[in-house]
């Protein structure tokens, strides 16, 4: 017997032996591969980046469109382009898509520009629009433009329709859907579940919760919405059009005006889009890849056209070295982008302390005379919005002007953080207001007493044992709703005073309305419709500043960070690719829209529970 224990101890013993040796084996080995790699690419001489001489800029977009990327880790983002993997969720920074064509434009060594569209994601109407105005800023260069697709999404399209030629697939498709906002909603789920809903809210168009204690989008949940909709709706038909040279009549908004049209050219999409003058010319990506070498001539092995890739331009014009510091006078950018969350948070999301952290910087730095706070923002957390906005309050305090430039939108917390600014910057599609607060949980009583689960115990309180396993105190919910209902005063006095409204309009004008840029300067939300630029122009002024740079206020990195980030980025440029196509899944795609949804509430953290928030602005 003691043999048998023996011999099964060693057994164990030698195939964990075997099992660890062969670990540090494949680990020793990706090591060694990763550092030749990097070394390689690195110390060649034949791979440095050059941009040759009469070639095209292929703009390739892949991904949404940001103000700011979210914190990715350099190691990471090294090996998925060192092995090709995707990307769950790309990102393209907007100031580098600016940039890069501003450069490209000056660039004699570039003779063009090609739109390759396929990969381009989301992207707010504001941010298209600045890239339109770059485009047609380039075209003043009397550099061709070629935007090229299989298919053309609508957001693809707004940029597209900047180009000198628009070239579809004689396979391919474009369709305009318009805009809208389809919620899913849960009632019934959480009713069959037995979960109780407790909501507490003030502001008529408040819908950020419905989808929690209703089937359907409340009527005027649809008022709302429809109308800052057909504000953005009119906006990009009016741009489309302009830049093609048709009428907006052209675009179909009903069926059967599509379906008549749709019968003339034989239900051929690509027709469709060439006969009513959406695209210049159907051709296959043979035929545009000789008319591009017919424009630039060949790269070096014969197999393409001369040109070089967006990442790769990027990287020549605007390589990853480290800021270096001057004495001139600045306007501190602090990029306040994602939901608002309590507590410190990597870019991408606003955290409440690690914000206000980068406000306290530009306030605590001689150099910064005035600071943009740069909101891309739905909103979240009140708690942290107030945070936020105290810190916006200090640097006033020490004479620091602020100005608020809102991107795709500022919306209920992002309202709240941007109130107290000394002037506010909105796009004319800027989705803001949405000024009213709620608060939300579930209890599970009736679910786990089906299941056969109970809570029971005695506390010294009326308030001790409070949690979602109990049914909710009817008085505990009253005072809940006081506290919502205190934090909504709060808000709407908070706008009225820094606005010079009274509390009375404030309130006519929230009730957790949404509403879109243009309308907003209407109301008196904003004061200018406009960009980043017009945000920084403007914060130099109230300053008094002749003579400035820009700086984007951010956490330091220590020497240890900034060394992995340069060597790994450094690296990763000899790994970009070339074309890619996607495919679509509408079944994965509504599970991911409803784990989304779900998500975004489950991550809420304000430490009261009270939220501003507007969940149905994100686009």
């Amino acid at each position: 017997m003691a043999a048998g224990k023996s011999w099964t101890k060693s057994l164990f013993v030698g195939l964990w032996t075997g099992l660890n040796f062969t670990r540090k084996l494949f680990f020793n080995l990706i090591f060694i591969i990763l550092l030749i790699v990097i070394i390689s690419a690195i110390m060649k001489d034949d791979n440095k980046i050059t941009v040759p001489t009469d070639s095209a800029l292929v703009l390739k977009l892949v991904g949404d469109v940001v103000i700011e990327k979210k914190a990715v880790d350099p190691f990471e983002e090294f090996m998925q382009q060192a092995f090709e993997d995707e990307e769950d969720s790309p990102e393209v920074l907007l100031q580098d898509v600016l940039l890069t064509i501003d450069n490209a434009k000056q660039d004699k060594r570039i003779k063009a520009l090609v739109l390759d569209l396929h990969g381009l994601g989301g992207a707010g109407l504001d941010k298209l629009e600045q890239i339109a105005v770059a485009l047609d800023s380039f075209k003043e260069s009397e550099k061709p433009i070629f935007a090229i697709g299989d298919y053309f999404t609508q957001t693809q399209y707004y940029l597209a329709s900047h180009a000198d030629h628009i070239y579809l697939n004689p396979m391919g498709f474009m369709l305009f859907e318009g805009y809208g906002r389809y919620g899913t909603y849960f009632k019934s789920a959480i009713e069959k579940l037995k979960a109780e809903t407790h909501v507490f809210k003030v502001g008529t168009y408040k819908s950020a919760v419905e989808p929690y204690i209703r089937d359907d989008m409340s009527d005027a949940a649809k008022v709302a919405n429809k109308a800052w909709l057909d504000g953005m709706w009119s906006q990009y038909k009016t741009a489309v059009a302009a830049a093609r040279g048709i009428d907006e009549g052209n675009f179909d908004e009903k069926l059967d005006v599509f379906l008549e049209k749709f019968e003339q050219v034989g239900g051929d999409f690509a027709k469709y889009a060439l006969d009513f003058g959406w695209v210049d010319a159907l051709k296959t990506r043979e035929e545009v890849l000789q008319e591009i070498i017919a424009t630039v001539g060949k790269n070096d092995d014969g197999t393409s056209f001369n040109g070089i890739s967006y990442k790769n331009y990027l990287s020549i014009i605007n390589p990853p070295l480290p800021t270096i510091e001057t004495n001139t006078d600045k306007v501190g950018i602090v990029v306040a982008k994602g939901t608002i969350l309590n507590g410190s948070k990597k870019p991408g999301e606003i955290g409440g302390d690690s914000t206000a952290r980068l406000l306290r910087k530009a306030r605590l730095d001689d150099s910064v005379k005035s600071v943009v706070l740069y909101v891309d923002s739905p909103g979240g957390s009140a708690f942290a919005s107030e945070i936020i906005r105290q810190e916006v309050e200090n640097l006033q305090a020490v004479g620091k002007p602020v100005v608020a430039v809102m991107s795709t939108y500022a919306a209920s917390g992002g309202y709240w953080i941007s109130a107290g600014a000394d002037k506010i910057v909105a796009a004319p599609s800027t989705i803001t207001g949405s000024i009213g607060i709620f608060g939300m949980f579930f209890t599970f009583e009736n679910t786990l007493d089906y299941l056969g689960v109970h809570t029971d115990g005695v506390g010294t309180t009326e308030f001790a044992g409070m949690g979602v396993t109990r049914s909710l105190n009817p008085k505990m919910g009253e005072i809940m709703q006081r506290g919502i209902e205190h934090g909504y005063d709060q808000f709407i006095s908070l706008v009225a005073d820094k606005r010079g409204f009274t509390k009375e309009y404030v309130d006519s004008i929230a009730q957790g309305r949404v509403w879109i840029g243009d309308k907003a300067l209407e109301l008196g939300l904003v004061d200018d419709l406009g960009y980043l630029q017009d945000g920084i122009q403007a914060a130099a002024e109230l300053a008094s500043l002749q003579e400035y740079d820009t700086q984007y206020i951010k956490r330091s990195l220590s020497q240890s960070e900034l060394f992995w980030k340069q060597l790994f980025q450094n690296a990763a440029v000899t790994f970009d690719g070339a074309f890619t196509l996607e495919n679509d899944n509408a079944l994965l795609d509504l599970v991911k829209t409803v784990t989304a949804d779900i998500e975004a509430v489950s991550k809420l953290n304000d430490p009261k529970g009270v939220y501003a928030m507007c969940l149905t602005c994100e686009q």
